[in-house]
């Protein structure tokens, strides 16, 4: 069970949340869909992710590398999330590297200025190779900053045998990282330059899209997951995106996400937990688990819950429930029965 707000919060109680819900809803779905009116991914989600980094949510020294600090306080709720979606994301990652004992690839798409390659590094837990794609615009961005600071180039040259990277401006090369600018529309194009940098579809192959698919017609989804299953022989993706999105919670965020010009064109695959692990399933993956974030939440380690609630005050216990009902993980694999794979569970 998770605990229950503290002071105000909990005298107050659901009844009198219940009377304010709506606006309270509205709120903080205004909130959420914030979080989401941006291109895709990890690129401009990074100020939420730094400003979490900041005050203490988890261990991230990379991240202020490659972005600014906000000065902008970002709500608790908002906080918590981030810490769930990091937290549940790393601990698949590590399941997955676990079975295949790091004899693996990881393809992260739609990275954006995400740290995992770093940090696993950190924790002695690279794969043989580390992928990431992006659009060329936030991959040149990226390329510049891992250019002119040591503190990110250096782990990369460490672990290149040769004198010289392979480099340019929306592309790198080296023997245990990657990165391209590639549409993740265009999968010629995405296949073209995944095999420039080596990718080996008989290693066993972990995909994870974070907020990517969203931003996608179900369509093209579809063709990046079936894509993805055609052609690693034994894989695993992990995806985070919305889900229970035909609520009245679900619908003030669209309806605040049209205002803003931002229209989520997959937003119809994230009627529930159950469409989520549907597409999967449709498109060439064999097994497929989704669980909510307040599931994520709620089997945090307590310590860990016990230290994050201690960092800010959270006023309304019930809003983050409500946002966290509204984003899920799910997680589909293929092949890798003599792996275990299948046994992968949150």
């Amino acid at each position: 069970m998770l605990p229950c707000a503290r002071g105000a919060g909990r005298a107050r109680g659901r009844g009198a949340a219940a009377q304010r819900g709506r606006g309270l809803a509205g709120r903080l779905a205004l909130k959420g869909s914030r979080q989401l009116a941006r291109p895709s991914g990890h690129a401009w989600d990074c100020p939420q992710r730094r400003f979490a980094v900041s005050i203490g949510y988890w261990h991230d020294p990379y991240i202020q590398h490659f972005v600014r600090l906000s000065k902008e306080r970002k709500a608790p709720e908002i906080n918590r999330g981030y810490f769930a979606r990091v937290h549940g994301v790393d601990q698949l990652i590590k399941a997955f590297l676990r079975k295949t004992e790091c004899q693996c690839q990881i393809l992260n798409l739609g990275a954006g200025m995400d740290t995992t390659f770093w940090r696993l590094k950190d924790e002695d837990l690279l794969p043989s190779k580390y992928f990431e794609v992006d659009f060329p615009m936030i991959v040149t961005r990226k390329l510049h900053s891992i250019k002119v600071k040591p503190f990110l180039s250096q782990p990369i040259i460490e672990l290149h045998a040769d004198d010289t990277l392979q480099i340019d401006g929306h592309f790198l090369d080296s023997k245990r990282y990657a990165i391209v600018g590639a549409d993740l529309r265009d999968l010629p194009e995405l296949e073209e330059k995944l095999k420039k940098c080596n990718i080996n579809p008989q290693l066993p192959t972990l995909l994870i899209t974070e907020c990517v698919l969203v931003y996608m017609t179900p369509e093209q989804s579809a063709n990046l997951l079936k894509w993805a299953a055609n052609n690693f022989e034994t894989a695993m993706f992990i995806n985070y995106e919305q889900v229970n999105m035909d609520d009245r919670f679900g619908q003030i965020m669209i309806e605040n996400l049209r205002r803003r010009q931002c229209d989520l064109a997959g937003v119809e695959t994230c009627k529930s937990l159950e469409s989520q692990k549907e597409r999967l399933l449709s498109n060439g993956w064999e097994t497929a688990s989704a669980v909510d974030m307040m599931e994520v939440y709620s089997k945090l380690p307590q310590a860990e819950v016990s230290r994050i609630e201690s960092l800010e005050f959270l006023d309304e216990m019930e809003l983050l429930e409500q946002l966290m009902q509204h984003y899920c993980l799910c997680w589909a694999t293929k092949g890798g029965n003599e792996l275990g794979l299948k046994e992968i569970v949150y």
